[in-house]
């Protein structure tokens, strides 16, 4: 038992595309090493050796196992220095998942576990080793051979299963790579204050700004896990397509023209927070650090150049429940709505506190209904997409709404959690209603408000998990911009953007991160009227 838990130490995968029972038919080179080491060593220097060498085999197994998870999550591998911070939101995604006290159990056993991990490997290691030591010569025998074995398995690139080669040293390559990615996140500090420095917008006059927009509400929505899985190339996509064409013709035929393209997102399958900060900052923000690094200096914001120029700025983030004291001082919102103070008095759906409908409603009569009031620009997030994708809310009659009680008989339409997530194929099925229900509920909403001056910037935040995605996904999310009035298409003539909700595989591409720029160079400095009371319903 104790050699078996050390072979699984370190012959397991890091990446869920290796995890096959011929991943751990290997010969690892770091077992070879250490069985030499407590070979060499007097008794004394050899149990403290033994108990060293297992917390490195207990950090490894536990790492491998992060790995696997931010793999299958975000696709990418756990990252030493930043990662650690999520444990605050994935508990609260856990707990919205499976409710408070089932989250708190699977913490708990997590944090047991690794505990486990980490006394089990060193005893094992201990247990190894005497009886190495009792068996010397016949040990160093076998290592002799083995050593032998594995260096001829290294030299031809034998293969007992396609991929998988004998001869592993994927222990130590772990290691290895986790510390040149610690250190180079450790770089990046500088890397990244240097960047936040260069603003070619930072001084613009507030009569410079955002002239083409004057007098428009104009409003960003960030659709959850919104990405090109929707849209494209997967069996996901009929559904979603049928519906943002449905939306484009409803579109069209309400006056309004539609224009869409591809963003490259910095995060994938979650961290929607990175994706929201890289849109309105203009960096490439793509980790915790430099989320963290940006919020701490000054940087001209989207929705700091609007306030500049004379807007209402609103953030409403419904998934929210707690003070963000970040919005006013580095994003500049004039309002920050969240789930406390939008009275809503209707039940949650999963990880949504309340469904987007809501979310847009409440929007519109706290801020779009008003009179006497200055143009809005408001960052809007839409979570009825967000995993687990059920319970799911139907769209109802707008006048119907209130205060959200109309919801409460909805949640048992859908099928629960553990019915969805029992097969890959109704999780996919789960995730394009979500998707089209989020989409369908703007087009509406666009229809119902009826602002002539309205200019919506729809886009998704980042692809689906890998469940929905699959492995080999892109980064990249949909984007569109919805307006009645030609003049604010003509601006963005240049950017060749495709008509339409939908773009397709010929659509330009654009890092996230340069949407910022563009958007303020394409409605800069133009002779129009000063900003004034916008028409709404």
């Amino acid at each position: 038992m104790a050699s078996l838990l050390v072979w699984l130490a370190l012959t397991a995968p890091d990446d869920p595309a290796g995890l096959s029972p011929a991943s751990f038919v290997r010969l690892p080179v770091e077992a070879l090493l250490a069985v030499t080491l407590l070979l060499a060593l007097p008794a004394r220097a050899r149990r403290l050796a033994g108990v060293l060498v297992g917390l490195v085999l207990g950090a490894v197994a536990i790492v491998k196992v992060l790995d696997l998870g931010f793999r299958s999550a975000f696709l990418r591998p756990f990252e030493p220095v930043t990662d650690w911070t999520y444990v605050g939101s994935g508990r609260e995604l856990l707990s919205d998942s499976v409710g408070p006290v089932a989250a708190v159990v699977v913490l708990a056993g997590a944090g047991a576990v690794m505990v486990g991990v980490l006394v089990l490997l060193p005893r094992s290691v201990l247990h190894v080793s005497r009886v190495v030591d009792r068996h010397r010569s016949t040990s160093t025998r076998v290592v002799a051979g083995l050593t032998l074995l594995w260096v001829a398995c290294a030299a031809t690139g034998a293969e007992l299963v396609p991929g998988t080669p004998v001869a592993s040293a994927s222990a130590a390559t772990l290691a290895s790579d986790h510390w040149q990615q610690s250190r180079a996140a450790l770089r990046d500090r500088e890397v990244f204050a240097r960047a936040v420095a260069v603003d070619g917008f930072r001084d613009a006059a507030s009569r410079d700004l955002l002239t083409g927009l004057r007098g428009k509400d104009v409003v960003i929505a960030f659709v959850e896990s919104y990405g090109e899985v929707a849209v494209q190339g997967s069996p996901v996509s009929e559904r979603v397509a049928a519906t943002l064409d449905s939306g484009t013709a409803r579109l069209k035929a309400a006056g309004y023209s539609t224009r869409s393209a591809w963003l490259t997102s910095p995060t994938f399958g979650g961290l929607s927070w990175l994706a929201h900060a890289t849109l309105q900052s203009g960096l490439w923000v793509d980790s915790q650090a430099r989320y963290d690094a940006l919020l701490e200096r000054d940087r001209l914001t989207l929705s700091g150049a609007f306030k500049r120029a004379g807007w209402r700025t609103v953030c409403q983030s419904p998934a929210n429940r707690r003070d963000w004291p970040e919005g006013r001082a580095f994003y500049g919102w004039d309002q920050l709505y969240d789930a406390r103070n939008v009275g809503y008095a209707g039940p949650p759906f999963g990880y949504a506190t309340m469904p987007d409908q809501y979310t847009l409603k409440a929007f519109f009569d706290r801020e779009l209904a008003r009179s006497d009031r200055p143009p809005v620009m408001a960052e809007i997030d839409l979570v009825s997409s967000h995993l687990p994708w059920t319970p799911l809310p139907r769209l109802i009659d707008w006048d119907d709404v209130g205060d959200g009680s109309v919801y409460a008989a909805m949640r048992a339409e859908s099928p629960p959690e553990d019915v969805v997530w029992r097969h890959p194929h109704t999780v996919r099925a789960a995730y394009a209603q979500a998707i089209s229900y989020s989409v369908d509920t703007v087009v509406s909403f666009v229809e119902w408000a009826q602002d002539d001056d309205l200019v919506l910037v729809l886009l998704g935040d980042h692809q689906p998990a890998t469940v929905v995605s699959g492995a080999r996904a892109s980064h990249r999310v949909p984007v569109t911009v919805i307006a009645r009035d030609p003049g604010v298409m003509e601006r963005i003539t240049g950017w060749e953007w495709q008509d339409g909700l939908r773009p397709d595989s010929h659509a330009p591409v654009w890092r996230m991160d340069a949407v910022r720029d563009r958007f303020l160079a394409a409605y800069g400095p133009a002779p129009v009227a000063p900003p004034g009371p916008s028409r709404a319903r």
